[in-house]
């Protein structure tokens, strides 16, 4: 099998990132997909969107996956590149070609997947044995998964359920719902049940706990979730919970944003945690840090924003409730009585633009 890079481009990698990443054809204007002359083509990926918001935030991160020997997965990993993420434990598949998705808006917004039998459907047990996937767990402090991975064949349900049955001290398991209806139709979901469960750390959105199972409230899900040290509930009315398996929880709101284009919010927060959580910040500030993040990509056309400067942060981070409470962001300037004075943004409006639903 050949690699993307022989040489990891990161050195000593903390966190690694497992999980398809696809092409994304965008029309270039509304309308009928048989009438759309343009698309311009992008990247969707879950897993590697949270790999480029953590290089974003200096922790050095690879991403492990399959794509094929096709100018879709050059485009992936050349962009996965640019972000800073570590490739060389990207496989390239001679004979499967990379995942795709198109994004139609006539005669209402919806994807259409061509992923069925994709390089990265053929990720399994395999993977575990790989001395290129293998050097990157070894030394890594964090390893990231979604229930996207187990749904695409049985050869990646077995994957990630080994991948979460057996690892070693010092090595926190990350793993986000991301549920998709679609992708469980001929499944049972119920098996999302013991993936999740066997976490160190879960995060899920009420609304996807409620679809995918039936919970509702936080007393329920988190009895259905014992076993994770913290489970991170996303709330519809935008407020996260982190239940810890103590019985204590914390929760922080939103910020107040001006959305240009919501997607890829979710995993920009969970990146923003995981970045705090592996930084040994206190629980408050990994929410207000995934909070923060995900205000980059709030703001920005594309599934990543820039993070703002350390300076902010630090003092966003330290906030009063109440300087919390009424700091504005927009893509131009965040306004909090936190900061001396509004500060402007200087973040780049990145080039690519891609979606969180792969």
């Amino acid at each position: 099998m050949a690699y993307v890079g022989t040489e990891p481009a990161v050195d000593n990698p903390q966190a690694v990132c497992l999980g398809e990443t696809m092409a994304v054809l965008l029309p270039g204007h509304p309308g009928p997909t048989e009438s759309v002359e343009e698309f311009r083509i992008a990247v969707g990926g879950a897993e590697s969107n949270v790999a480029c918001g953590l290089a974003g935030h200096g922790i050095p991160t690879a991403w492990v996956s399959r794509v094929g020997d096709d100018g879709f997965g050059r485009r992936i990993t050349s962009e996965l590149a640019s972000h800073g993420v570590d490739i060389s434990a990207v496989a390239v598949d001679p004979v499967r070609p990379t995942g795709l998705y198109l994004k139609e808006t006539h005669p209402h917004s919806r994807m259409r997947y061509y992923r069925a039998g994709s390089a990265a459907s053929a990720l399994g047990l395999g993977t575990l044995t790989d001395p290129a996937v293998t050097q990157l767990l070894s030394g890594a402090r964090l390893l990231h998964l979604s229930g996207i991975t187990p749904a695409l064949s049985a050869d990646c349900f077995a994957l990630v359920r080994a991948l979460l049955g057996s690892r070693r001290p010092g090595l926190t398991v990350s793993f986000d719902l991301n549920w998709r209806p679609g992708l469980w139709r001929d499944r049972d979901p119920d098996v999302l049940l013991e993936l999740a469960n066997a976490a160190d750390l879960l995060l899920l959105g009420a609304d996807e706990a409620e679809a995918a199972f039936g919970l509702v409230g936080h007393t329920a899900i988190r009895a259905a979730f014992p076993a994770p040290a913290t489970v991170v509930v996303k709330n519809s009315e935008h407020q996260v919970v982190a239940l810890h398996s103590d019985g204590t929880a914390v929760s922080e709101p939103a910020l107040a944003v001006e959305v240009v284009e919501p997607t890829g919010a979710g995993d920009a927060f969970a990146a923003g945690y995981l970045a705090a959580t592996l930084r040994g910040l206190d629980q408050r500030s990994r929410l207000r840090l995934g909070h923060l993040t995900a205000a980059t990509a709030l703001t920005t056309r594309g599934d990543h924003g820039t993070p703002h400067s350390a300076e902010l942060t630090t003092a966003l981070l330290a906030a009063t409730p109440d300087e919390w409470a009424a700091t504005r962001v927009t893509a131009a300037v965040v306004h909090s009585p936190a900061l001396p004075r509004p500060r402007t943004s200087t973040r780049p409006t990145p080039t690519q633009s891609g979606s969180t639903r792969p």
